[in-house]
């Protein structure tokens, strides 16, 4: 894989990545030479398929396993690191778990759910790498378009990474000082299991409705949004951090009412 740079004697990472954008993040870092630390939840067969893919890509790794929606499990994670490196260089909080509800429909235990890993979870992750990582430390958080759009059942997931989105900032501001940077990429409709599984039965239709509205006609792939993340942990990206980088292939541009006008106009 072409780069132009090295991430080799590099450690990083990845939470959630048994699969989707967190396993493609690990099979990128890796093939740049980076060290991976593939953390998962339940899928351990999987993160044990990407941990395979990170090793056949000439780089090596480890296995984590944590809830990160709680403090002692993660803790407990953060520890097994250390015995494996005293340095991390890179941190990629990918995972996320909802319920994709309406207002109406959310629930206590979906509210404390959600927030205690997607926002809790990279508050307290990140309050304990810390002392791992030094200058030139990159911290990445995946956001999504839920923050700046309203969609269908999404409000507690879109609320919790508008979170994110807001700490990533004041993250930046803090630690830039370190020469570490902390960034956000903001992925549009990726081909994942979480987003079959959010468009149920009408996901095939749903991509054909999507790669219309984009500019690039099409929606994206997990290696997509990990090539994003790349270039945020790369020394490219030195000066750039407090920042939400949107990879959507250009969905945002479009104004659905207006999809369906002829593109050459009226004619007087």
């Amino acid at each position: 894989m072409e780069s132009g740079f090295s991430l080799a004697g590099k450690w990083a990472l990845v939470t959630g990545a048994s699969r989707g954008i967190g396993a493609a993040t690990a099979r990128w870092l890796a093939g740049q030479g980076a060290r991976v630390a593939v953390h998962y939840h339940r899928q351990r067969e999987a993160a044990q398929a990407t941990l395979a893919q990170v090793e056949a890509a000439g780089s090596s790794g480890l296995l984590l396993q944590a809830d990160l929606s709680q403090p002692d499990e993660l803790s407990a994670m953060v520890r097994e690191f250390r015995a494996a490196s005293s340095q991390l260089d890179i941190l990629v909080m990918a995972a996320a778990a909802t319920a994709f509800k309406s207002v109406a429909e959310i629930r206590p235990h979906h509210l404390a759910r959600t927030y205690n890993l997607v926002v809790g979870g990279l508050v307290q992750l990140v309050q304990e790498a810390l002392p791992l990582m030094g200058p030139g430390g990159r911290v990445v958080a995946v956001s999504g378009q839920g923050t700046a759009f309203t969609l269908p059942r999404y409000a507690l997931l879109g609320s919790a990474k508008g979170a994110v989105e807001v700490f990533i900032r004041y993250l930046a501001r803090e630690l830039g000082g370190l020469g570490i940077t902390a960034n956000c990429v903001s992925p549009g409709v990726i081909d994942t299991d979480s987003a079959r599984f959010y468009a149920g039965d009408a996901y095939a239709a749903f991509v054909q409705t999507v790669a219309a509205s984009t500019a690039v006609g099409r929606i994206g792939t997990a290696e997509d949004v990990a090539a994003a993340i790349g270039f945020l942990v790369s020394p490219a990206a030195a000066y750039v951090t407090g920042q939400v980088l949107v990879v959507d292939g250009g969905l945002a541009l479009a104004s659905p009412p207006f999809m369906d006008l002829p593109a050459s106009g009226a004619r007087e």
